[in-house]
């Protein structure tokens, strides 16, 4: 039979993701768009629940908006959740997945998801090792999050423009986190052409840094990137101050936690993502308000990510093909603006901005 004679030329270890591709496809062609089931995975119980409170509600207010319905399962952050929430996706008829902060659980869930032809919109899972290793494992993922090592690629890109021609120093606080943050900071600026004046390693915790104060003024730097907390960063600018040592410190992303009894410098930098609350459609922040929902953690990537979820299933749709397949080539209109991504599934651009500390607020720094 014809059917026969094309499977016979389609080697084995392909013919069931084919299968459940077509047949995937064919459900998508006839559903209309209130039949298709979203699944969204969310930590809704252990030490994470108040985050997963936050996509749940996020999505129940997008599912609502865009008029889809969604299947909610908790995957507890942990590998055992993970496998949980896909097996309970499955048996709801998902066509597509959206949540997941966790790593543990993702990689857990992907391979059941991936023999069932569900597609998932990662919202906060960053471990560059989710996308990189798509190639291997076949997962049928895209993330909204950022990758981990965006972060440092943005630090490079904003500060190696910015301190062109200045005297500049990394420091870190030994903890892993700060020393991949300034040892892949130090290798980009070196790899187009910037050498640090001085690299070191603070002490946290302490009440004062009048030492490390004193050896970057020694060094010459008229520039610090210090990767490293809120509270050292915050001390470090104060006892610069008070031995008259005038130095521009910039920091990532956790100087936008709560202050601890010393503020930071005025005028400190911050690589950091949005306040998303603060770049979001007016309207949809209103309402979520409105419904006695604050916009704040991950409830507007999880709106985001529910956004996507149903346009990529009406594409889908549209044009008879699997939903993965949909992901490429294309934009998404969601709350928090214009989203892409590229063939491995990660965002098309970078999230992450520049921000100065003015008036005990961060203001964006305009890059134009």
């Amino acid at each position: 039979m014809p059917g026969d004679a094309a499977a016979a030329i389609i080697p084995g270890s392909m013919r069931p993701a084919l299968i459940i591709a077509a047949s995937l496809a064919a459900t998508l062609t006839q559903a209309s768009a209130a039949e298709v089931v979203i699944g969204v995975a969310a930590p809704l119980s252990g030490p994470s629940a108040m985050l997963g409170e936050q996509v749940r509600h996020g999505a129940e207010a997008a599912a609502q908006a865009v008029g889809a319905k969604i299947e909610i399962a908790d995957d507890a952050c942990t590998s055992e959740g993970g496998k949980a929430a896909a097996q309970a996706f499955v048996a709801a008829k998902a066509v597509i997945v959206t949540g997941f902060l966790c790593t543990e659980a993702i990689e857990a869930a992907l391979p059941i998801l991936k023999q069932a032809g569900i597609a998932v919109v990662a919202t906060g899972v960053r471990t560059n090792s989710l996308t990189d290793r798509k190639a291997k494992t076949g997962w049928p993922v895209v993330r909204l999050a950022p990758r981990a090592d965006d972060e440092v690629e943005a630090a490079a890109s904003i500060l190696g423009r910015a301190w062109r021609g200045e005297l500049f120093a990394i420091v870190d606080d030994g903890t892993i986190y700060s020393r991949e943050l300034a040892e892949g900071l130090r290798l980009s600026f070196e790899q187009s052409g910037l050498k640090a004046a001085f690299i070191d390693t603070l002490r946290p915790q302490l009440d004062n840094q009048i030492g490390l104060a004193g050896r970057l003024r020694k060094s010459g730097a008229t520039h610090v990137f210090v990767a490293g907390d809120r509270p050292d960063v915050a001390i470090l600018g104060r006892d610069a101050a008070q031995i008259g040592y005038q130095v521009t410190i910039a920091g990532g992303e956790v100087l936008r936690a709560a202050s601890e009894g010393v503020d930071l410098a005025p005028g400190t930098l911050m690589i950091g993502l949005p306040e998303w609350s603060e770049i979001a459609d007016p309207a949809v922040v209103a309402r979520l308000r409105d419904g006695k929902v604050e916009p704040d953690g991950y409830v507007l990537p999880a709106y985001a990510s529910v956004e996507i979820a149903a346009q990529a299933t009406k594409a889908a749709a549209a044009s008879g093909s699997d939903i993965l397949s949909a992901f490429g080539g294309q934009e998404f209109s969601t709350v928090l603006g214009p989203v892409g991504f590229n063939d491995q599934g990660d965002r098309t651009d970078n999230p992450y901005r520049l921000y100065r500390y003015e008036g005990g607020a961060f203001i964006e720094v305009d890059q134009q």
